[in-house]
């Protein structure tokens, strides 16, 4: 089956200012790749500042005009031109954000979802998207301060599913809400998967991610490192990269163990792996070129990986 999206060794960087007039490249995402299929919920997790969310802002083409980008997007087997994401953002690809503040305070729900149209088949799909994720008809005559935490996720999704999509990126979209809500909004995208679009989800919550993923990519310090199976989160044998595993003994029912230090912030990453300095595997030769490979079922950036699925 062919991918929806295929992201391949995407580095992204930003022009800044350094010293008045001196110039410098900021690298914040460094030779990342992703697959997501028709039909799949694919979670990129990882912490604060891991370049989660410029991966989405890459995918749509509304990064600022000091990024620069390197490496290849292709969706549905063509190029991902800047023509060719201006056409299709907001109508094949479109984006959940993060909360209700990108939603119009001065528009009432219905003319959003609906984006301006006024005719009967714009005014059907409208009611029938709000009813697919609980919302009454009354809802197209309430403004964004109306709504409540959760109503304003669910309009959220209404707004971008209106049109069939095919990919969706869900960019973080169940901060603040307690566990049973955020499980109900992660089971539309769940079931917009299931309709067969591809689904990409960005999220820190690598349990709620669980819930609903088939693949999972673990990002640490704007690379991924490791790429694999929800299923093989189950069992701690089956993960391949430290980080990950680290991830897994930080889960609750795993003991909520943590390890020492912090992700490096962006130009501040030592050369090689950028997770050496935490790895208690860590070798003299971590701190050369480590190549993004394919392992045991799996994805890894490990000289030294373990587990796996076996194949």
């Amino acid at each position: 089956m062919e991918p929806i999206l295929e992201v391949s060794r995407l580095s992204i960087s930003f022009t800044q200012y350094d010293r008045g007039v001196h110039q410098r490249r900021l690298p914040v995402i460094r030779d990342l790749s992703l697959t997501i299929a028709p039909g799949q919920v694919a979670a990129v997790v990882g912490s604060s500042g891991s370049g989660k969310s410029l991966l989405a802002h890459a995918i749509l083409g509304i990064l600022p005009y000091n990024a620069h980008l390197e490496g290849q997007l292709r969706y549905r087997g063509a190029p991902l031109t800047p023509r060719r994401m201006e056409a299709l953002r907001g109508h094949e690809i479109v984006l959940v954000p993060q909360n209700a503040g990108y939603l119009d305070p001065l528009m009432k729900v219905g003319p959003q979802i609906r984006k301006g149209r006024r005719d009967k088949a714009a005014r059907s799909r409208s009611l029938g998207v709000l009813a697919r994720y609980g919302l009454g008809p009354e809802t197209e005559d309430l403004y964004p301060f109306e709504l409540s935490g959760g109503m304003a996720r669910r309009v959220l999704i209404s707004t971008a599913v209106a049109e069939s999509p095919r990919l969706v990126i869900a960019d973080e979209p169940t901060p603040g809400l307690d566990a049973r809500a955020a499980g109900r909004i992660l089971g539309h995208f769940r079931e917009i998967a299931d309709g067969g679009a591809g689904v990409l989800l960005i999220t820190h919550d690598l349990e709620l991610a669980l819930t609903i993923a088939d693949r999972v990519a673990v990002f640490y310090a704007g690379e991924t490192v490791e790429e694999a199976a929800a299923a093989d989160f189950a069992r701690l044998e089956r993960l391949r990269h430290p980080y990950t595993r680290a991830l897994w003994h930080a889960l609750p029912q795993n003991g909520f163990q943590s390890i020492p230090g912090g992700q490096p912030y962006p130009g501040a990453q030592p050369p090689g792996c950028a997770f050496a300095p935490r790895c208690p595997d860590a070798r003299p030769e971590c701190g050369g070129a480590v190549p993004w490979r394919p392992f045991q079922g799996g994805m890894v950036r490990c000289l030294y990986p373990k587990g796996g699925t076996a194949v």
